[in-house]
């Protein structure tokens, strides 16, 4: 079974809470495993990660509302202090008391909220490739600033059908470190077809754009000491956009201090160009944890 096909083997379950409805599939057997996208993708950039995983953890995959299946409306709060609230209630509602978090990219600074907000059922957190206090990604910022701009939909909708554009440096050019994935029918592709072809979804990915918190992100620096459960970096080091050195700065940030674990001729997306490393560090910083 190819991991796509896998990844469909369960239905999405939309669940409304508060002002958006999310969407959640659920793999696998074992203690609770919460898995947060981040920026431009969906819950299935996990799905090459989930076959190393499932066997061991209950998968819980959600589209953040902006993305996905998941459905919002003109009064939903994209901030992040409201996606990580969303989340924190949605497990709730699920019945899940503990739960490890799996996050990437944007999805990291949110678990990096709801962890702060919901500290008692937060067993363990690895973070992929994400934003880092005091630090902006190129172009994000100016993006972020236009988002509201009159037309801006249709712009990105058609600069979405210039392959030269979707593949530089201005838009996903960083998404991994062989650029012949960026070229691939099953990598990136399935991500600027569905925005390039649909005005809601991208309305949504704007309006998540601008419900970025810089002020919160610049204070994990603060924050992070604050968090309770134990931290894994994973860190594709090839990675631009969230310089690697800078990751290594800030795991000193934590307390106690959090590992990073690089990850080879990986870029901003280390867990779809290299799962089966990926899910072996996962496993062992759980396995340990589970030991303690």
């Amino acid at each position: 079974m190819d991991n796509d096909t896998y990844y469909h083997t369960t239905e999405a379950v939309l669940h409304t809470i508060d002002d958006a409805s999310i969407s959640v599939r659920t793999l696998g057997s074992g203690p609770y495993l919460l898995f947060i996208h981040g920026f431009g993708v969906d819950g299935s950039t996990w799905r090459r990660l989930l076959p190393h995983l499932s066997a061991s953890f209950t998968c819980v995959i959600v589209d953040l509302p902006g993305f996905g299946e998941s459905k919002w409306h003109k009064h939903t709060d994209f901030t992040f202090t409201a996606q990580a609230q969303r989340l924190g209630k949605l497990m709730e509602q699920l019945g899940i008391n503990r739960y490890h978090l799996v996050a990437q990219d944007t999805g990291a600074s949110i678990a990096r909220i709801l962890a702060l907000k919901f500290p008692a059922q937060l067993e363990g957190m690895v973070l992929i490739n994400t934003e880092i206090p005091k630090h902006r990604p190129p172009y994000i910022p100016l993006y972020q600033a236009i988002a509201h701009w009159p037309g801006m939909n249709w712009m990105f909708r058609n600069l979405m059908k210039v392959n030269q554009i979707v593949r530089s440096p201005l838009l996903f050019n960083q998404f991994y470190s062989d650029k012949s994935l960026l070229k691939h029918p099953d990598y990136l592709t399935p991500y600027i077809q569905n925005l390039k072809s649909s005005s809601l979804r991208m309305e949504g990915l704007l309006k998540y754009l601008r419900g970025i918190e810089w002020q919160v992100i610049d204070g994990f620096e603060q924050t992070h000491q604050a968090l309770e459960a134990e931290v894994l970096l994973l860190w594709g080091e090839d990675d631009r956009t969230f310089p690697v050195k800078r990751a290594e700065a800030m795991t000193a940030q934590f307390s106690p201090k959090a590992n990073l674990e690089r990850v080879k001729n990986a870029s901003l997306m280390p867990h779809e160009e290299k799962p089966q490393e990926v899910a072996n560090h996962i496993l062992d910083f759980l396995t340990i944890k589970a030991k303690i």
